[in-house]
C-alpha cells in the first residue's frame, strides 16, 4: 500500500450523493474546513446536478471525499483515479463496502488524514477497449447486456482460444471488487479482496454450458458480441456509456485507485455477511438456536 502524504490537505473535492440527506456531513465538513482554512471545491460528475460547493477539478485537490454510499465512491473513484488522488468514502447512511466512515465520524476521520494516520488500499480495475478504441477502466464490473427485445449472442476467448459462445441476456465480467455485485446476482463467484483475476459470467444463457470463468492478471479477454435486433449495449460499474460494441478487449489493470483506510478497517467478508449479502443457511441458524456457543 501507498505510504500516505503526511501534510494535511489543503483543498478537498467533493463527490456527492444526487439526492440522499446530507446536511449533518456538510456541517461537519464546513466546521472543520473553516477552522483549518481549508478550501473546498466540488468535482463535476455526470449525472449528479446537485450543488454545494464551487466547482473543482480532482487533479487540484489533496484528497477526494465522496459523500453518500458505495455508488458515490464509485464515481469519486473514477474521477480521483486519473490523477491519482486518494478517496476517503463517507456513509450518509449504511455502511457499505467501500465507506471508511459514518457521517457523525467525518470530523474524526479527517483529523486522522491531515495527521497522515492513514493507509490506502490500491484497488485493481478492468480495462476495456471497445472496438479498438482507447481503454476505460471499470472498478466493479463491465456488462454487456440486451438494449432491447431478442438475445445477445457473445463469443468469449481467452488469450485468443475460444472459451464459449452462447445467448442470453448477456454476460458481466467483474473484478474481486466487483464480484459480489452483479456477479453474485446471477450466481457467479465471489473473488477474495486478495485475488488477482477477473471473473466472466455469463446472464441467463439460453442453452449449452458456460458456467463463471476465473481468469489471472496476465490474461486477456476478448468477447465478440452480436446485439441481435434489440441491440446490446456496455455499462461500466452501473453507469451506460452509450456504447453498442461489437468487440471488447478486457485486461486486468492493478493499482488502478486508492481508497483511504483507517485502523480498524472491516474484513471484505465480515462487511458481505454484516449487509446479509452473505448468509448462513437456516439449518446451522437453527443449529445455534438449539445449542448456543456452537461454532459460527
Amino acid at each position: 500500500m501507498p505510504a500516505p502524504d503526511p501534510r494535511p490537505p489543503q483543498r478537498l473535492g467533493l463527490v456527492i450523493h444526487p439526492s440522499r440527506a446530507l446536511d449533518r456531513a456538510l456541517e461537519t465538513l464546513n466546521a472543520w474546513t473553516a477552522a483549518r482554512d481549508v478550501d473546498v471545491v466540488q468535482i463535476p460528475v455526470a449525472g449528479r446536478a446537485r450543488e454545494v460547493a464551487p466547482p473543482g477539478a480532482a487533479a487540484e485537490c489533496d484528497l477526494v471525499l465522496a459523500l453518500g454510499g458505495d455508488g458515490t465512491t464509485l464515481a469519486a473513484l473514477r474521477e480521483a483515479a486519473a490523477v491519482d488522488r486518494p478517496v476517503l468514502g463517507v456513509a450518509c447512511g449504511s455502511l457499505g463496502a467501500l465507506t471508511a466512515v459514518a457521517a457523525p465520524e467525518l470530523a474524526h476521520a479527517l483529523d486522522r488524514v491531515a495527521a497522515g494516520d492513514w493507509r490506502g488500499r490500491r484497488l485493481p480495475g478492468a480495462a476495456v477497449s471497445a472496438d479498438g478504441a482507447a481503454p476505460v477502466v471499470a472498478l466493479n464490473d463491465l456488462v454487456v447486456v440486451r438494449a432491447g427485445a431478442g438475445q445477445v449472442a457473445a463469443a468469449v476467448r481467452v488469450d485468443g482460444e475460444l472459451y464459449a459462445r452462447f445467448s442470453g441476456d448477456g454476460l458481466v465480467i467483474a473484478t474481486p471488487l466487483g464480484s459480489s455485485a452483479y456477479t453474485l446476482a446471477a450466481g457467479g463467484p465471489v473473488l477474495a479482496p486478495t485475488a488477482s483475476g477477473l471473473v466472466v459470467t455469463p446472464l441467463a444463457p439460453h442453452g449449452g454450458c458456460c458456467p463463471p470463468l476465473v481468469v489471472g492478471p496476465q490474461t486477456r479477454i476478448s468477447v465478440d458480441v452480436e446485439g441481435g435486433h434489440g441491440g446490446a449495449r456496455a455499462e461500466l460499474d452501473g453507469q451506460v456509456t452509450g456504447l453498442e460494441p461489437r468487440r471488447l478487449d478486457v485486461t486486468w489493470r492493478p493499482d488502478h485507485a486508492t481508497l483511504v483506510e483507517l485502523d480498524h478497517a472491516e474484513p471484505f467478508l465480515s462487511g458481505l455477511r454484516r449487509r446479509r449479502i452473505i448468509m448462513d443457511s437456516p439449518r446451522v441458524l437453527a443449529r445455534d438456536e438449539r445449542e448456543p456457543g456452537a461454532p459460527g
